[in-house]
């Protein structure tokens, strides 16, 4: 038996990207064995395993629109740009205006890894499914947590930061667990790479306090583009499926463009087309084997 996996990484309002995918995926009735979520892709990752289709796209769209989601006013008073506690609790709680189908998340057999990086140590920790549970989605909101944007979440009293600090595009972790098919979902076009310039201010901002987190992201940029390297020539050995835009459609991290937001998460359920044929050519050379 073969051995699948998803991975997302994130990227912050660039997500709608993926979300795209993962419906695209949900309508044509793809099931993976694994599912990674870095930053924001752990939220896609969970919404697509309790099979709930166009969640995710809401909380783009929609929700994210909201003051009490992200603004500068919860900067002001709760110090973190973005409210995690809202979004991945007064939203998507049992009693929430769209909550997380936890009942289906947990029957669902796949297994599910939410990246975060420890603030202390600055490595990454793999949290997995059982350290979710009904109204309880603290790994979700670690995972989510850039830095100088919001505050290191704190889980079982350890500050965790956003996840792409220190595993950026986890495909050696999925093989590592055993995976045979991989596809990775990024949200930028695969030749871009990503500049030091920015991430050595917002570096600059957390050193004081968390120097070892600060070193990561001091490194966030030749580590991203490392592992693309890598995943791509993985792509090129047949041993990964990269999902990427050809363009971004204006979307940045923090953007909010209705309009753009539309066109990105079309163009995500479109590219998501190319998943099946993947899945069913890696069955077929496994069956030739």
């Amino acid at each position: 038996m073969m051995k699948s996996a998803i991975i997302d990484v994130g990227g912050g309002m660039r997500g709608i990207y993926a979300a795209g995918v993962m419906d695209r995926c949900m309508e044509e009735k793809i099931h993976f064995d694994v599912g990674i979520g870095v930053s924001a892709g752990s939220a896609n990752i969970v919404s697509y395993t309790a099979g709930q289709k166009g969640r995710n796209y809401l909380f783009y769209s929609e929700y994210s629109r909201r003051k009490a989601y992200m603004s500068l006013g919860n900067l002001l008073h709760k110090k973190s740009y973005i409210d995690m506690d809202y979004i991945y609790g007064s939203l998507s709680n049992s009693d929430g205006e769209n909550p997380i189908d936890y009942p289906a998340l947990d029957a669902n057999p796949a297994e599910v890894i939410t990246v975060a990086t420890n603030a202390i140590t600055g490595e990454a920790k793999y949290f997995e499914k059982s350290d979710i549970s009904q109204d309880n989605y603290d790994v979700i909101k670690a995972s989510c947590s850039i830095p100088l944007v919001c505050p290191p979440y704190i889980v079982k009293g350890i500050p965790y930061y956003d996840g792409a600090l220190s595993d950026p595009i986890p495909v050696e972790k999925a093989f590592s667990i055993g995976c045979d098919r991989v596809v990775v979902f990024l949200t930028r076009p695969k030749y871009i790479t990503i500049k030091k310039g920015k991430v050595m201010l917002i570096a600059r901002g957390i050193r004081k306090k968390y120097p070892k987190a600060a070193a990561r992201m001091e490194q966030r940029a030749e580590n991203y583009n490392a592992w693309l390297d890598k995943a791509v020539s993985m792509e090129r050995q047949g041993k990964v499926l990269i999902i990427a835009p050809d363009d971004t459609c204006g979307m940045d991290t923090l953007t909010r463009d209705t309009s753009a937001m539309k066109k990105f998460y079309e163009k995500g359920f479109q590219d998501g087309g190319a998943i099946t044929r993947y899945l069913h050519v890696s069955c077929d050379q496994v069956m030739e084997l």
